[in-house]
């Protein structure tokens, strides 16, 4: 017959050995969480300008002092003029502003100037004594 000393003696064996294997067994390691993905969005956007004469549009080739090149597309319908020009890797639509020599264009806190073949991209936010962003030649007119 099993005596109750005998049988308390080993289920403390039994519940210290299972503490010893648990202590033995590494923790499991938590997954690092990966980033969600995110989905690639791309927009078109269609603008209607009722001009009073005809539409003229016009892409110039730049090449700027700091070795970039882009192209700038202009849009000219009276009275609407405006400049689609590449900002640090974003699309940026400029709206003609006064300006006492050549085309000035301005787009939230970035100014391009156009005089001849000459451009110049400003970040209005700088200083006045800031050099601009790029200055820039028109390289030639594309198709």
């Amino acid at each position: 017959m099993i005596d109750l000393r005998s049988l308390i003696a080993g289920g403390i064996l039994v519940l210290a050995a299972g503490a010893a294997v648990a202590q033995e067994a590494p923790a499991p390691t938590e997954a690092a969480p990966t980033p969600p993905v995110l989905p690639t969005v791309t927009a078109t956007l269609t603008l209607t300008l009722d001009a009073s004469s005809d539409i003229e549009r016009k892409t110039v080739i730049y090449q700027c002092d700091n070795g970039e090149g882009f192209r700038a597309q202009y849009v000219n319908a009276a009275p609407n003029f405006l400049a689609i020009v590449p900002v640090e890797g974003e699309t940026h639509i400029f709206a003609t502003t006064i300006s006492a020599s050549g085309a000035r264009y301005v787009s939230g806190p970035y100014e391009w100037w156009d005089t001849g073949d000459e451009a110049t991209l400003r970040d209005l936010r700088s200083g006045e004594d800031e050099p601009p962003l790029a200055t820039c030649l028109a390289a030639g007119n594309a198709p």
